[in-house]
């Protein structure tokens, strides 16, 4: 008896081992397409600069940029590389995530699993363009416009480029939250009631998590906690619709259940 019971001990264990061993081998490769991509995107790193400072034509005040370190473009030039690298390897790194979860998910959850990989991608580039469209070019005039016109507006390329990657990503990964609303809505620990209850909550927590993100002003705090409410909203809609999802589900059985009896 405590043989069997030491066997079973070890089976588990060595199951358990073995879940690890893959997740590990999924980071791996996640990290390797990463760094594959990096460095595809550092021979095209000019591009991918010209794109990022391209905002500064379209600004209504003169802004300059310029080296003041001597590391200054080496620096540049991995943030621009690794930006590059990351919203390239995304899909990838999105498919092994839903190779390592795939196994303990149902048939019929698999078969959505690559729309939210593919919706995943798409919330995250919505997030990047709104940020290069819309947040990036407003910020930077309500920035530069407040320097008198005495004072030159030159600035650390570094400083801007790793502004502008900051807020890039920050608006990408929140452009994610209705997909992680799926998620948990799935789980069952978000329901569409709960977040409406908590929805002033919600709107207090945006606006802290905004402040901690984004660089300490009052404008873009203001234009990341907008759409973080709209998205909020939206998330509550998601929640929703796989509540009304689970409750078909049910209803169907019951209905299979009731026909069989």
């Amino acid at each position: 008896m405590p043989v069997e019971t030491m066997s079973n001990e070890t089976s588990t264990e060595m199951s358990f081992l073995d879940h690890v061993e893959e997740l590990r081998w999924r980071i791996i490769r996640s990290l390797v397409a990463l760094f594959v991509a990096t460095l595809l995107c550092l021979a095209f790193y000019r591009r991918i600069l010209d794109l990022l400072i391209l905002p500064i034509n379209r600004l209504d005040s003169p802004m300059h940029l310029q080296v003041l370190k001597v590391q200054g473009m080496f620096v540049v030039t991995l943030e621009v590389a690794f930006f590059g690298g990351l919203i390239l390897s995304l899909p990838y790194i999105l498919y092994q995530f839903w190779k390592f979860i795939a196994p303990g998910l149902l048939e019929s959850e698999r078969r959505y699993f690559p729309k939210l990989i593919g919706s995943s991608t798409l919330l995250f580039l919505l997030g990047v363009l709104f940020a290069y469209f819309l947040v990036l070019p407003f910020a930077l005039n309500f920035f530069i416009g407040l320097a008198p016109p005495e004072i030159a507006a030159n600035i650390a390329i570094d400083f801007y480029i790793g502004f502008t990657i900051r807020l890039l990503v920050i608006f990408g990964l929140i452009f994610e939250m209705p997909v992680i609303t799926y998620f948990l809505s799935r789980l069952g620990l978000l329901t569409p009631k709960r977040m409406r209850h908590y929805r002033r909550h919600a709107v207090v927590a945006i606006f802290i998590v905004a402040a901690i993100l984004t660089p300490p002003d009052v404008i873009t705090q203001i234009m990341l906690a907008i759409p973080l409410i709209l998205l909020y909203e939206l998330s509550i809609l998601v929640s929703a619709a796989v509540e009304k999802q689970a409750r078909k589900r049910i209803e169907a059985q019951a209905g299979v259940e009731s026909t069989a009896d």
